[in-house]
């Protein structure tokens, strides 16, 4: 008597670009976590250059959170479109803050703007995606 048994394995391709998207997104959510940490948790610096823009500590309060959510949004895979778009908008800030009030180089805060820019429109299906969810569930 004779068994034959067959095994039929699936492979999957992953492709370079996911692969380098996802290495974007996670940069993202690293930088974006250290840097929201550090104005949550008053780091000095960040109290400083917020009490020098002269718009409250709330403000930093708020960039804080923001930073924190978009860097969790980045990492969950319906909200990383909208969530890079988030951190793009908020970095188009830091870049105008950063060339009319602070006066330094805005390299790093439109290096990392140029980032968020790329994962968002490299992932903008999700966003339409939860977009169209919304916009149907509203009417």
């Amino acid at each position: 008597m004779t068994t034959i048994s067959t095994t039929t394995t699936t492979t999957k391709k992953v492709r370079l670009g996911a692969v380098g998207l996802w290495i974007l997104q996670l940069f993202l959510a690293a930088e974006f976590v250290m840097a929201g940490v550090m104005k949550l948790a008053g780091n000095a610096l960040m109290v400083e250059m917020f009490a020098e823009l002269g718009a409250g500590q709330w403000l930093r309060f708020l960039v804080g959170a923001l930073e924190v959510a978009g860097a969790i949004g980045v990492l969950i895979p319906r909200l990383t479109g909208l969530a890079a778009l988030g951190l793009a908008l908020l970095m188009g800030g830091a870049v105008i803050t950063t060339l009319f009030v602070l006066g330094g180089s805005p390299a790093v805060p439109l290096g990392i703007m140029v980032i968020a820019g790329l994962v968002a429109w490299f992932r903008r299906s999700s966003t339409r995606a939860l977009i169209a969810r919304f916009a149907g569930e509203a009417r």
